[in-house]
């Protein structure tokens, strides 16, 4: 048997050598992003949050981890972070003029905010 904890799934090896990457001192926004959407294909949202909020927190206007960061969010139930997280992206999309971005996020964050109202 492995070290891996009984409930979640074995490390892939994409994001075990993301891991070793990031043992051995080599540090970023991409790199935080690969390893949160491994996390993510495996289902540990927990997990991809982690690493993605560390994603934004080294690159601010690194859109892709916005968007893959407010999806784990909201899989993970946590919808008024996972709104504010595509509200932020958004804007950093309509700053960096990545449309395709900015229209995705506005999608999935008005399906939140309709969430949100039909709940309260």
């Amino acid at each position: 048997m492995g070290d891996d904890a009984p409930n979640r799934p074995p490390k892939s090896a994409a994001l075990a050598s993301f891991e070793r990457m990031l043992a051995s001192g080599k540090d970023s926004a991409l790199l935080r992003y690969s390893i949160g959407n491994e996390h993510v294909k495996a289902g540990d949202f927990s997990a991809a949050i982690d690493a993605l909020e560390q994603a934004v927190t080294i690159d601010a206007t690194y859109t892709a981890a916005w968007k893959l960061y407010a999806s784990a969010l909201e899989h993970a139930a946590r919808h008024a972070e996972a709104l504010d997280a595509y509200r932020r992206g958004i804007v950093v999309a309509r700053q960096r003029g990545d449309r395709q971005a900015e229209k995705e996020m506005t999608v999935f964050a008005r399906r939140i905010e309709r969430k949100l109202s039909s709940s309260s």
